[in-house]
Formats: C-alpha cells, structure tokens, sequence
C-alpha cells in the first residue's frame, strides 16, 4: 500500500475500505503528514481506513486554513468517488486531528454544514499567538504595535464549538506527559454539549507521541550500553504509539 498524492492531499486506499479518516497534523509537521505520521497513518490503512491526509502551512488566520483544508479534503473525496468508490456503498468519515489539527477540524465542523461521523482529537491545542510562536511575547514588549492574534482567538474557537459544533460522537486523547495539552478545556465544552458520546482518554506519552515512528534499531554484534538504551527507547516507542493504535481502532469500530 503506497501513498499517493491527489489534489494537494496524500491518500492511502486500502483494498474494500472500511471507512475514511480525514487526518491533520500539528503546527510545524502538517505540511507533510504522510512523512511525520507515516507510522500511525499506515497502521489506520493497515486495518481497512482510507486514510486522506491533508497538509496545510500554519498562518495567523486559522479559519482560512480551515477552509483551504476542506476544498482540499473535497477535492480528494470528487476523486475518489469517482476512481475508488464508485462501485462502494457512502462510507463514514471521521476526522482525525492532532495539536492545531483539531483547532482546523474543529472549525470546519463548526462553519460549513458537513457530515461526519465522529472525530477525534489528539493532544487539542488552542493556546493564543504569543504563547504559541517563540519570542513573539518578548517582540510584543518591545513593540506593542505588532500584538497580533489567531483568528479566531482560543475564547472565540470554543464559543464558536459551545454554539454550532455538529458532531455528538468525539474522542479527546491526552497524554500524561504533555505539557502544552488543552484538551480539559475543550471537554467540557463537548461534555456538556455531547454528555453521552464524548469519551475523553488519557494516554502514556508526550504531545509528539502521534508522530513518533519505528527506529528499527538493530543490536550490533556485541551487545552494548548503547543498544540496551536504542532497545530501551524502541520499547518506550512500541508501547506509547502501540497503546494510541488500540485506542483509536477500538473507538472507530469497538466491535472489530
């Protein structure tokens, strides 16, 4: 199963495909998803998703950003039905973000009338601009004038899901070891929108768990300090990202 790249999206196509998951990334590694979250993606395939990976570049206008991604995603879906699916019954789509991604996804949902099936959001992150771009604080002290600010601010982006988000079936992944994680926030938002469907799971791992892939690391001949720490951090890799695989193929089908 190779990855192609269609309409500006990267697209895995597994034979008789179960459903489709619309994945974006985080802010400094969504440029190029099928690379940065290749281990994760592949596996999603591996188990019948077709998994349709949009990349995008971070700006300060975070609803333009929404919008490129979902003429893009609907770009992928004109070409797939069209070459795939053709003969397949509609598949459910569930979206699946991480960090920014599901600031993104969580936008789409909330300002254009789609349909999705469910979404999940991994390690949500919704700080403001000065906390989010390095030295942007220090630059703002030293120039007031250039405050500036993603649009729409963290308070908007959770007004605007209080008030308009769609979707009832939502998963929220936080890892323990995640220090720029916002994911409380935005449950309780859900939560008390959602209170039946919203599953909230708090996982072992760093916010870069999503993207972390396989070392392959190989003892040499001679067993040394430094493989028994390359097979100590292999275990660590299996075992956070093994964990975050079940998690999310359990809640996409809890009767596979």
């Amino acid at each position: 199963m190779n990855w192609q790249e269609v309409s500006g999206n990267w697209i895995l196509v597994p034979p008789n495909p179960r459903a489709i998951v619309h994945f974006l990334g985080g802010a400094f590694v969504a440029a190029a998803p099928s690379v940065t979250y290749q281990w994760l993606l592949e596996n999603l395939a591996q188990q019948g998703y077709l998994v349709v990976a949009t990349p995008f570049i971070n700006t300060f206008d975070h609803t333009a950003i929404a919008q490129e991604a979902l003429i893009t995603f609907d770009q992928a879906m004109e070409y797939l039905q069209k070459r795939v699916l053709i003969h397949h019954d509609p598949l459910p789509i569930y979206g699946l973000g991480h960090s920014l991604g599901c600031k993104i996804h969580l936008l789409i949902n909330s300002l254009w009338d789609i349909e999705r099936a469910g979404n999940i959001y991994m390690s949500f992150n919704n700080y403001p601009a000065r906390r989010s771009i390095p030295f942007l604080e220090q630059v703002v002290q030293f120039n007031p004038a250039f405050n500036v600010e993603f649009t729409p601010d963290p308070e908007t982006t959770l007004a605007l899901v209080r008030n308009q988000y769609p979707v009832s079936s939502n998963l929220l992944i936080k890892f323990r070891s995640d220090t720029i994680d916002q994911t409380r926030p935005l449950s309780e938002v859900l939560v008390q929108r959602f209170p039946r469907l919203t599953t909230v799971q708090i996982l072992q791992g760093s916010h870069t768990t999503p993207i972390a892939q396989d070392l392959g690391w190989q003892p040499g001949e001679s067993f040394s300090p430094l493989d028994a720490l390359g097979q100590f951090v292999k275990q660590e890799f299996y075992r956070d990202l093994g964990h975050l695989r079940h998690v999310l193929l359990t809640w996409l089908d809890p009767y596979r």
